[in-house]
């Protein structure tokens, strides 16, 4: 039978390295030569290797072990004559501990080692769609919401059992919330699916909470709606999502903001955006119109002949977003409305005007003589 190597050499570091390094070693190992790191011709001796930092870690982390070691090499640590108590009956331990870590990140985030070594678990994260009006969005305000919370239960005042009788300890992981699943050298620690990581059985349910220790409520919120939040941005809540497993922390809360329809703005960022309707004799005579802001009114000049789609900036009059720092502007949009309705005269002052306008030709109206050209041009080719 071969020599086995010395453990101290296997994981490299002195024979007064503290737990601390020889942890460290370890793990720096087992992730050099862990068998899903290693394939194909590299594989088998990576499996060795791998067995081999694995067992002298095992001898090494345990206090009562290594003293052994010391004394008395791996005599003093070999199963066979240190009887039932050897190191392949608990083996496992000193190696979920040194890479525990490693595992949670890989079979699942957002779990820790609780009391006793039951699994906990952060809670999940909610989400609130929240309806705010363009006024409120650009100003800011303070709003009450309503979230759904969990308080312990009444009846079996936390326990989940039902009054007058108590849990028991899970006999399939005898209370730690975790079992271990083995396959070949390998091994892998999960949740207990009996226990569900509670470490506990309930036979008897409280029949107010199902065995659950806590019943759903309302509880009341108060949100601080910062000014310039735009729509579909997200304000966080810390710690007001569903509450954690065996101890674990409570997700979050996070408020989705939705704009509502403005009957006469349309945000575009910071800017706001609105069509303003005039007559076509203002269009035409020009002249002074008031336009709304959200800050009250404000006046425009309109010159003579404006056209139809024609637009005009208010600087400022938008809104100072969240990032911003300074306010958006305002763009008018110009309509300019047809009449109806007319009456006999009104229809024939307009007919009278329109034969001057037409016997004043190109000057009255340059785009329709620009387009009566382009018409032309097109049908002769």
């Amino acid at each position: 039978m071969a020599t086995k190597r010395d453990f101290y050499e296997i994981l490299g570091v002195p024979k007064n390295a503290s737990e601390e390094e020889i942890k460290k070693a370890y793990r720096k190992l087992a992730m050099k030569h862990h068998p899903d790191r290693n394939q194909g011709d590299a594989a088998k001796e990576a499996e060795v290797k791998f067995k081999e930092a694995k067992e002298a870690y095992e001898m090494l982390s345990d206090a009562e072990k290594r003293a052994a070691y010391d004394q008395f090499g791996h005599a003093g640590v070999d199963p066979n004559m240190r009887g039932p108590g050897g190191p392949g009956a608990e083996g496992f331990g000193g190696f979920a501990e040194a890479f525990g870590d490693i595992f949670g990140d890989v079979f699942g985030g957002g779990r820790g080692r609780g009391q006793g070594g039951r699994q906990v678990y952060r809670g999940s994260d909610l989400s609130y769609a929240m309806e705010v009006t363009l006024e409120e969005a650009a100003g800011g305000k303070e709003a009450q919401i309503r979230i759904p919370s969990w308080d312990s239960c009444d009846t079996c005042h936390g326990s989940g059992a039902k009054p007058g009788t108590q849990a028991k300890t899970c006999s399939t992981c005898n209370g730690q919330g975790v079992v271990q699943m083995r396959q070949g050298f390998f091994s892998v620690q999960q949740t207990c699916p009996h226990c569900r990581g509670t470490g506990k059985i309930i036979p008897e349910p409280c029949t107010t909470c199902h065995g659950q220790g806590k019943i759903k409520k309302q509880k009341t919120l108060e949100v601080k709606i910062p000014a310039g939040i735009d729509d579909g941005m997200r304000i966080r809540s810390a710690g007001n999502g569903e509450p954690g497993t065996n101890g674990g922390p409570p997700g979050d809360l996070y408020i989705e903001i939705r704009l509502k329809k403005h009957d006469i703005f349309e945000r575009d960022g910071d800017d706001l955006h609105c069509s303003v309707p005039i007559s076509f004799t203002t269009a035409a005579l020009g002249g002074e119109i008031e336009v709304p802001t959200l800050a009250g009114k404000a006046a425009i000049d309109i010159p003579e002949g404006t056209q139809a789609g024609k637009q005009f900036r208010l600087r400022g009059k938008g809104i100072k977003g969240v990032r911003s720092s300074y306010p958006g502007d305002l763009y008018c949009h110009i309509s300019v409305e047809t009449p109806v309705k007319l009456t006999e005269h009104q229809r024939k002052l307009l007919k009278e005007l329109d034969d001057s306008l037409r016997k004043g030709g190109a000057k009255h109206s340059p785009d329709g003589q620009s387009w009566t050209d382009k018409l032309k041009g097109f049908f002769n080719t």
